[in-house]
């Protein structure tokens, strides 16, 4: 919950610059630069502590090759669009971590053999549950992607939030790689490619990869 509220909190603060930057200076590159090096800030705080939360809690048996690739898959998940560096180191039974993100940001960490911490309790914190998050196209309406969102965001925060996360998966380097290869802008594209935790991170989900037609039901012959 308290997770949660500091989210609330950061939008909330992020909405307020986005209106009183433009108050308190004419110079509009310059509100531009002070709204972007905030939201930067407040998005590599918060993956920073999803990098710490993941490395204290997957589990890592052994360095096997086996599990050491399970670790790099979660990492890859998490962190698709970063460079991810993992170094075993027998002597220790630890292994060393690294992820650097196209925005410049770098995250280091150990993970030692054995089974994962147990969670921190915050106060019996309370995970706020999925809930349908229908979108489609203004060009095609009937055609949609069941996604899910957080309970605690309006569809208009959700939609925003997925247009962000578009935006940042196309710049990323997995996705200036896709466009180098050919593979065409589209939202059906993005949903399909973009890794889970980038959905997660602004609360948001994907159930489906693929859009399904709107079923229309025929309404029963009254008697």
């Amino acid at each position: 919950m308290a997770n949660d509220t500091k989210k609330t909190n950061e939008a909330q603060l992020l909405d307020l610059l986005k209106r009183v930057l433009p108050k308190a200076t004419h110079d509009a590159h310059l509100a531009g630069k002070i709204y972007e090096a905030v939201e930067l800030e407040f998005k590599t705080k918060a993956r920073a502590l999803a990098f710490d939360k993941l490395c204290t809690r997957v589990a890592l048996p052994d360095l096997e090759p086996k599990s050491v690739a399970e670790v790099q898959r979660q990492l890859v998940s998490a962190f698709g669009d970063g460079d991810i560096t993992i170094k075993p180191n027998k002597k220790d039974q630890t292994l060393a971590v690294e992820v650097s993100l196209p925005d410049g940001s770098q995250f280091t960490s150990e993970i030692k053999v054995g089974p994962p911490l147990p969670e921190a309790s915050e106060e019996e914190e309370i995970t706020l549950k999925f809930v349908p998050f229908p979108v489609s196209l203004p060009t095609d309406p009937e055609l949609v992607w069941l996604l899910a969102k957080r309970e605690n965001l309006s569809p208009a925060e959700a939609g925003v939030a997925l247009s962000k996360v578009e935006e940042e998966f196309w710049a990323s380097k997995t996705g200036q790689k896709m466009i180098r290869d050919r593979v065409e802008r589209t939202f059906a594209e993005f949903i399909a490619r973009v890794p889970g935790g980038m959905l997660n991170e602004v609360g948001l989900k994907r159930h489906y990869k693929t859009p399904e037609p709107i079923k229309q039901l025929r309404l029963a012959a009254r008697r």
